[in-house]
Formats: structure tokens, sequence, C-alpha cells
């Protein structure tokens, strides 16, 4: 890991895989509805927990729910969540397994009337990212207007689990708002 980078404070001195995240994948702009549907079930899956758990558990997350495919989520019957209750490659709560299979429903009603999951996401900004200039991480807030709109288009459609807080970590994964601090070196690069 090349410490020589400055990076994002909440980055730290972490795991591997927690500076390869932050390094290739947070902030980047996401268009891709498997990945953005990815996104939105890791980010409700942290609720009350550390990102870096969730990382830990990604690729047994995307054993348990068809390496993202929404389409066969959407169709888990009762006997699919007990199994997955079971599976220790992912967070065992039922709540959150549950909201899985249904926003996979939602989801697809989603690309149904706006063509796909992108173009309904990236609407609400334009198709443009945000561009934050925070300086330091007390600057980032935990939630926006924007964050507040979109989970609350989310609720009203049927989805779980995407309160504002975690819509806006949402949006700033998926590359929807870059808040790399602008002493990141990521900052430039997402934003070129």
């Amino acid at each position: 890991m090349a410490r020589d980078k400055k990076r994002c404070a909440w980055v730290g001195e972490s795991s591997s895989d927690y500076v390869e995240y932050h390094d290739k994948e947070w902030g980047v702009p996401v268009y891709n509805d498997n990945v953005l549907f990815e996104f939105l079930i890791l980010e409700g899956a942290q609720a009350g927990l550390s990102w870096s758990t969730i990382l830990k558990k990604r690729a047994g997350y995307a054993i348990a729910f068809a390496h993202w495919d929404f389409e066969k989520v959407a169709k888990y019957q009762e006997s699919k969540i007990q199994k997955l209750m079971q599976d220790p490659r992912i967070v065992r709560n039922q709540l959150k397994i549950r909201s899985t299979v249904t926003n996979a429903q939602h989801f697809i009603k989603i690309r149904e009337s706006h063509g796909s999951f992108s173009d309904y996401l990236w609407d609400f900004v334009g198709g443009k990212p945000v561009r934050n200039k925070f300086k330091k991480m007390s600057d980032i807030p935990a939630s926006t207007e924007l964050s507040d709109a979109i989970s609350k288009d989310l609720k009203k459609r049927g989805f779980k689990f995407v309160g504002s807080t975690i819509i806006y970590a949402y949006l700033q994964a998926v590359g929807v708002v870059n808040d790399h601090t602008m002493d990141c070196f990521r900052y430039k690069e997402i934003g070129d």
C-alpha cells in the first residue's frame, strides 16, 4: 500500500482492502445497474456496523445474492431467506435480508419506469456528479437535501434501509457525490 499518497482521513491506517476500496472505487461515478444495486444493498447492510465489516463480507454477499442479479434476488422465496439467515458470509439480520429481496423488486420497477436505475438516480443531479470542496472530514455532512429527496422517493416506492444517512453514504460510494477531501489525491483524479 502506497503510504506516500494523501488520502481521506477516514481511511487512516486501515487494511489494504480498505485502502484499495478508497483508491479505486469510492467516489467513482457508477452507471451500471448491477453495481448500483450492489452498493444499495451493501450500504443498507452496513447500518449500525462498520464499512470494514461489510467489505470483509462483500464476496459472501455476492454469492448469497446471485452476484447482484436483482432479477433473481427479487424472486427469492421464504425458504431461501431462511437459508440466508444461517449464512455466516453475510450479516444475518432478518430485516436486512428481507429488505434486499424487497429492494430488488422495487429496483426492477424503477428500471421499468425509467429505463434503468442509473437513469433514475443520475436524474437527481442532472447527470453530473456533485463535486464538493470539503477540506476536512468534519466538514462532510451525514445527509443533505439531495439524500433527503432520494431517500424520501425510495421510501415512497417501498424500499427499505434507505434513510437519508444511508443514501448519502450510497451517493458518495457510487460517485453521485465526490466527497474526497480536497487534499486527497483522488479528489482531483475523479474530478477531472
